[in-house]
């Protein structure tokens, strides 16, 4: 698809409708989750989610030297509250390398900080909180892992997934509180005991599918490798058919954790109160394609294998798109459509041919 020009000084209503049509190209999932979002809400989670993919586009060159991404890192984080740096970080980033997508958005981060700039004071200040938090981090990991990330434990796995998914759990929290209808500080209380995992659950089913990907071509490993040679396999090994068994086993337990933090993150919608009915939609479609795609990796090794992957089918992601939004007029329907979901594909017609 085609974008709509934006000249070198865009004015607001162009940078909008060009952060729109981008949307597709850095994830299909969040372009049609974002749509159940109203107004400002709406304008605020597109800007937020933007700046996240502009950082995560700079994390995940692989070319470039850690010093030079997180020299990136922290200049895209001083553009948030300087005009002038925003303008010029295209060119400054113009180096950066990855996927076609990313590429044009990072292009043109000049936009999406114009956009930002016209957030009302309060929304402006918890989006740049966060993104803050989430650039500092993967700064931090480019340099611990300065040949490709490799991550070494569980725990520096929770630390790293905190920095790049559980800090976008918090920061859609505190926008609902902004902007959500009915979610006033007691209701934020109560989401704030779940939103970390919320991000993070999404991150790790991700992790997992992608491991083959991550590896072969963005030189990154997220499985520890102590939990891998705990069973007799390594970053090493890690895709080596002779080792299978042996990482196969160690990804086991990453599907657990999954399981585990997906279930936190199914508790989190059913906090949110019913009034909010439009966020509810927005979260509920990526934790129903989360827990298709974690009932494929259990039943699946295709994600250590080269080239290989885990993907639900597009048939059945229309379907959860429509069931999705009729279970959430009550939490025992979405819980009973959710063990549905563990148990079989959810399809409820034939892929469009073609």
């Amino acid at each position: 698809m085609s974008l709509p020009p934006l000249g070198d000084r865009p004015d607001h209503a162009a940078a909008a409708r060009w952060a729109r049509a981008i949307l597709p190209e850095v994830s299909r999932t969040f372009a049609i989750s974002i749509r159940f979002l109203p107004g400002t809400l709406g304008d605020a989670v597109l800007v937020a989610y933007l700046l996240c993919r502009i950082a995560d586009t700079l994390e995940d060159d692989g070319s470039a030297t850690p010093e030079r991404k997180a020299e990136l890192l922290h200049t895209f984080l001083r553009a948030l509250d300087d005009p002038q740096l925003a303008d010029r970080f295209p060119a400054l980033a113009a180096d950066i390398r990855g996927d076609a997508g990313h590429l044009r958005l990072l292009a043109r981060t000049d936009a999406v900080l114009l956009l930002f700039r016209a957030l009302p004071p309060r929304t402006r200040e918890r989006v740049a909180h966060w993104v803050r938090e989430m650039g500092n981090g993967m700064a931090k990991f480019v340099r611990l892992h300065p040949t490709g990330i490799r991550i070494q434990t569980v725990e520096e796995y929770r630390e790293y997934c905190y920095y790049v998914a559980g800090t976008v759990g918090c920061m859609l929290t505190d926008l609902w509180r902004e902007h959500g209808p009915g979610i006033g500080n007691r209701e934020h209380a109560r989401l704030w005991e779940k939103c970390q995992q919320f991000g993070e659950a999404l991150q790790t089913v991700n992790i997992l599918k992608d491991i083959a990907w991550d590896a072969e071509h963005e030189n990154s490993i997220y499985i520890p490798e102590r939990s891998l040679t705990e069973h007799g396999s390594s970053h090493a090994t890690l895709l080596a058919s002779d080792h299978q068994d042996g990482s196969h086993a160690a990804v086991r337990s990453f599907i657990a954790l999954a399981a585990r933090d997906l279930d936190d993150a199914l508790e989190y919608i059913t906090l949110l109160p019913w009034r909010a009915f439009r966020i509810r939609a927005f979260c509920v479609l990526p934790l129903l394609f989360a827990y298709a795609t974690l009932r494929d990796l259990t039943r699946s090794r295709a994600m250590l294998e080269p080239g290989g992957v885990v993907k639900i089918s597009r048939a059945e992601v229309r379907s959860l798109m429509i069931v999705g939004v009729l279970s959430l007029g009550s939490n025992a329907w979405l819980r009973r459509l959710v063990r549905r979901v563990q148990q079989g594909p959810v399809v409820f017609f034939a892929p469009a041919a073609g």
